[in-house]
């Protein structure tokens, strides 16, 4: 079920518009002001990088219809996808693409289904909140995803009854639409997410959630101890300053190209890429955290570390997210789920 965005704003040319709004080539407004200046120029310098990258990526892709994982693509995918080819990478690498040709029709079928009324409420409630700053999320716009949008989050509530619907799940479908333009594609986006990447992240206990917020509070201690120190001797919850950003896979935490690039990486290599996104921005700022005197001061440090030229620069940043962490295993990272989701299941059988 294809998507085509209103022929007024096409992605490669968007407008500039009177009110001192401008729109980006996904739709989501931004105000003229310096700081903006600013980013543009630092867009700009990215758009050469992407060029280049897109030459690249389109001779790879030549006459293929399938796309293989090895060294190669995985050293390409963390170099950048471009936007042209994402949903086709997305698909092959996260393996959706064959979950849509093993179940043909399946989609459909949920959207046809009985529904729940308590599931369509929840999710209404929260279709008007998604991306009010985004033009092609209002009802005003010719071709308005709401509509997409419902329909993604009612079929996947109805695919996974375990999740239903949870708060966050519509940005991460949005953003799913607003890349493919295709809500059957952005469906199975959604189950590759939920069901394998990030399994237990939108159940009801969200477990999965919780124990990954634990698991980098351990790499903290491992990699960065001065930040591990500063939360202990202030009694911080690893979940009060990062359940955003595992929660919404830093949507709306970073700037929406640093998220795209994040989730190229997130799509092929799975979960422990958001640990070294975390981990990355917690060791390049950690004088700056460590200062802290207090809980609300550690918030607002937490809050200032996803702002600025850093995360900006979305292909210097995923260079380092590379570097900076050092080594970072998936058997390491299984072994302290296992150890944090004991301890988090031993507290709570305790109670």
């Amino acid at each position: 079920m294809s998507l085509l965005y209103d022929p007024e704003f096409p992605e490669e040319d968007v407008p500039n518009r009177n009110d001192g709004q401008r729109v980006d080539q996904y739709g989501f407004e931004h105000t003229d002001d310096l700081s903006h200046e600013t980013s543009e120029e630092v867009i700009s310098e990215y758009l050469t990088v992407l060029t280049r990258r897109s030459v690249k990526w389109s001779r790879l892709l030549k006459d293929n219809t399938k796309v293989e994982k090895n060294l190669k693509v995985k050293r390409y995918v963390r170099k950048g996808v471009p936007n042209e080819h994402r949903t086709l990478i997305w698909m092959a690498a996260s393996g959706a693409q064959q979950q849509l040709q093993m179940n043909h029709g399946y989609y459909h079928s949920l959207l046809k289904a009985h529904h729940d009324h308590n599931l369509e409420q929840n999710i209404c409630t929260d279709l008007h909140r998604t991306f009010p700053e985004n033009i092609h999320f209002r009802e005003s716009s010719q071709l308005c995803l709401q509509k997409a949008l419902y329909n993604v989050l009612l079929a996947y509530g109805h695919h996974n009854k375990d999740v239903g619907y949870c708060q966050g799940m519509n940005f991460i479908a949005g953003y799913l639409l607003i890349i493919t333009k295709d809500e059957e594609k952005s469906f199975w986006l959604m189950d590759a997410l939920l069901g394998r990447i990030l399994p237990d992240y939108y159940t009801t206990a969200m477990l999965g959630l919780r124990t990954d917020q634990e698991v980098l509070g351990e790499l903290v201690k491992l990699k960065v101890p001065t930040v591990w120190q500063t939360m202990t001797r202030h009694n911080v919850m690893w979940t009060l300053v990062v359940s955003r950003w595992f929660l919404c896979l830093y949507i709306d935490v970073l700037p929406i190209e640093t998220v795209l690039r994040i989730w190229d990486c997130l799509f092929y290599e799975g979960s422990k890429i958001l640990f070294r996104v975390a981990l990355t921005l917690i060791r390049h700022h950690q004088n700056l955290i460590q200062q802290a005197k207090n809980l609300p001061d550690i918030c607002d440090r937490f809050r200032q570390i996803t702002q600025g030229e850093f995360v900006d620069d979305c292909h210097a940043f995923m260079q380092k997210i590379f570097t900076e962490p050092g080594s970072l295993s998936m058997a390491t990272i299984t072994k302290l789920r296992e150890t944090c989701r004991d301890r988090i299941q031993a507290e709570e059988s305790g109670r």
